[in-house]
């Protein structure tokens, strides 16, 4: 296997068991050594550290195991059983109202670069390296050998995730099984899963538990979903009691899959209605309709280089989001963007409420639940933050 060598003093955050390996920490390394290809990481003095993958960018290597052991089908299968188990010690493997969740969680699992959602049967899996990529077969034999009876199908949706410089030409597609036309339960709730057209693996899992917040917060209240994607909040505020409940997204498809979730659950019931519009154009001539408002929008900043732009646009949204609830209102606010810490969000959110001159308080403060484990090397996967806010 081949080598990387550390610069002098770069292998501090490796004896802390930091799963990530930047370029400008390494002294030398073999020219021939390829995107995807396993390397050992030594420090100056020669002494071993870690295996993992090399890739190409800021993130040199991403580390899948500090002892000197074989990767080989048994290890990946020892590390997506560890997985497993965890998600029954916590309960979501056993319920006959929910079957779905998140089976690996990239670093918070102990395998970067892999995401696999499980839908009542189906593992949607999403490489983000190209290392990972390369061991997809073994990894999917892993998944039946583990999951057994559980399993009727693992679909491979990495086309937009792996990088594309690697020359790889990934393409989205089964690797076991198939299925169409695909409904799950999440806590009694039915949802339609489009993983072959839909973003991530087809639903956002990492909304659950605060879903279920907000059904506690909805009975006889109107309530607008901004960036409602397939309408996962609008489901739980019917069910919560909702007297009244809009859908917004630009995505006509997001709209078309909101309307068949909430038709799933709660057949001709006029309470919701959906909209595909411009996120501020609807704001904009929203002034006072509502006592609830959720603002869940996509990642506004992916990278470092674009967070100050990401931070002006979650305090414009959450500015308007706050000038136009009614007085006693609730808002819903998230940021999944992995480069905006909880604090910095935080900070935003007070400046938007201050530019306002409205009087604001924290009810709750959000993030990922369970099955997206963070590892306490990684606090980096701590990506999902969220705020519950009281607006007099």
């Amino acid at each position: 296997m081949k080598k990387i060598i550390l610069k002098p003093n770069k292998d501090r955050s490796i004896f802390r068991y930091h799963p990530w390996v930047f370029s400008g920490a390494i002294a030398k390394m073999d020219n021939s050594i390829q995107e995807g290809e396993l390397v050992q990481v030594y420090n100056a003095e020669g002494l071993y550290l870690a295996t993992g993958h090399y890739q190409i960018g800021s993130i040199a290597v991403r580390i899948l195991t500090f002892e000197e052991e074989k990767i080989d089908y048994h290890f990946w299968k020892n590390r997506i059983s560890a997985a497993y188990r965890m998600r029954q010690a916590i309960g979501l493997t056993s319920r006959t109202d929910h079957n779905t969740y998140r089976l690996i969680h990239g670093e918070g699992d102990y395998l970067p670069g892999l995401i696999v959602d499980y839908y009542a049967g189906v593992a949607v899996v999403q490489f983000h390296s190209v290392g990972m990529y390369l061991e997809r077969e073994a990894i999917a034999r892993a998944l039946q050998e583990v999951l057994g009876e559980q399993l009727m199908a693992i679909y491979d949706k990495s086309e937009t995730t792996l990088p594309f410089k690697a020359a790889i030409n990934p393409h989205n597609g089964y690797l076991f099984g198939k299925a169409e036309n695909f409904v799950a339960l999440e806590n009694g709730l039915k949802f339609h899963v489009d993983w072959l057209e839909g973003q991530k693996t087809g639903f956002f899992i990492d909304q659950r538990e605060n879903r279920s917040l907000l059904e506690k917060y909805a009975k006889d209240k109107t309530v607008l979903n901004m960036f409602c994607y397939t309408g996962g909040f609008s489901f739980y505020a019917m069910r919560g009691g909702a007297r009244q409940v809009h859908s917004v997204d630009i995505s006509a498809r997001a709209i078309e899959l909101t309307n068949q979730n909430i038709s799933l659950n709660f057949p001709e019931d006029n309470r919701h209605e959906a909209f595909a519009e411009e996120a501020f154009q609807f704001l904009a001539k929203s002034s006072g309709k509502y006592d609830l408002i959720v603002l869940d929008p996509p990642a506004f900043a992916k990278h470092q280089n674009v967070l100050n732009n990401a931070i002006q646009g979650y305090k414009k949204l959450n500015r308007k989001g706050i000038e136009i609830i009614k007085p006693g209102g609730i808002i819903f606010t998230f940021s999944c963007s992995q480069v905006m810490t909880k604090e910095l969000f935080r900070q935003t959110i007070f400046t938007a409420a201050a530019n306002t001159g409205r009087k604001v308080r924290i009810l709750h403060q959000l993030t990922q639940p369970a099955d997206h484990p963070v590892s306490i090397y990684h606090p980096e996967g701590e990506y999902l933050k969220g705020l519950v806010l009281y607006v007099e």
